[in-house]
């Protein structure tokens, strides 16, 4: 059974940046990937960007360019640096694991705000 932990969020300035750690415990096998997903008041789960355990990555369109996920070294932490933060990008950031397409487990979630 793996725990997943994030951390990072708070509120930004449009404009500004903030930067999302996710801890996994536990028994974490590859291949896997690992994601980072939101949900804005009123609206559904979106996919923000994933990597998965070869580096490959994917990011949602309109984070592209603002946004990077990276993997620490040894693998069980995955980052989300957000920079040029919108007021759009307000929401709960959580952090997923799955492999082979399924969830692994999930994050409680950490709140972004962006508001001047």
């Amino acid at each position: 059974q793996v725990q997943l932990v994030e951390s990072g969020g708070g509120l930004a300035q449009p404009g500004g940046s903030l930067r999302l750690s996710c801890v996994v415990s536990g028994s974490i096998f590859s291949p896997n990937d690992m994601g980072w997903y939101r949900q804005a008041p009123g609206k559904e789960r979106e996919l923000v960007a994933v990597i998965n355990s070869g580096g490959s990555i994917k990011y949602v369109d309109s984070v592209k360019g603002r946004f990077a996920i990276s993997r620490g070294s040894a693998q069980n932490t995955v980052y989300l640096q957000m920079n040029s933060l919108k007021p759009e990008d307000t929401a709960v950031y959580y952090c997923n694991l799955k492999r082979f397409g399924t969830s692994i487990g999930w994050g409680k979630g950490t709140l972004v705000t962006v508001s001047s």
